[in-house]
Formats: structure tokens, sequence, C-alpha cells
């Protein structure tokens, strides 16, 4: 029993400083850029990264808070 309760213990403190994950793209002002991983072009197979602000992403259709977690990259600001 004492095993049981000292694993708890340690599990418990194993998560104390870890940061919440984001639910969304971190906050910036309106002119900050937001860096995701994009498909790389046809003739190409490198990875690409594309730097535009929250507008220009809304204007292709993209929802920058959903991509986020999953594409992400950095926030310029």
């Amino acid at each position: 029993m004492a095993f049981h309760a000292l694993s708890l213990a340690f599990s418990l403190l194993a998560t104390v400083g870890q940061p919440a994950p984001l639910t969304g793209a971190p906050p910036a002002p309106p002119t900050a850029r937001y860096c995701l991983r994009v498909d790389p072009s046809v003739e190409s197979r490198v990875e690409t990264i594309r730097c535009e602000t929250r507008d220009v992403w809304a204007s292709m259709d993209v929802d920058v808070d959903r991509e986020w977690s999953s594409w992400g990259v950095r926030v310029l600001t």
C-alpha cells in the first residue's frame, strides 16, 4: 500500500511543473505573423513554413487556432 501511495505522490509531482497545453494559437498583437507548416509544392518534398497574419490565414480559409496544435511553429511579433 505504501508503494502505491508513493507512486501516486511522484506522479502528481511530475505534472506540477508542466505547462498546460494550448487550446489554440498563442495570443499576439493583430500585426503578429503566425508561422505554420504547409504542404510542400508539387515539385518539392521539402517541408515549407509559411508566416502570415491571422487575417491573411482567414482569407485562405485557415483557422489558426484549430491548426496550431498540429502545424504551428512560432509567432513573429
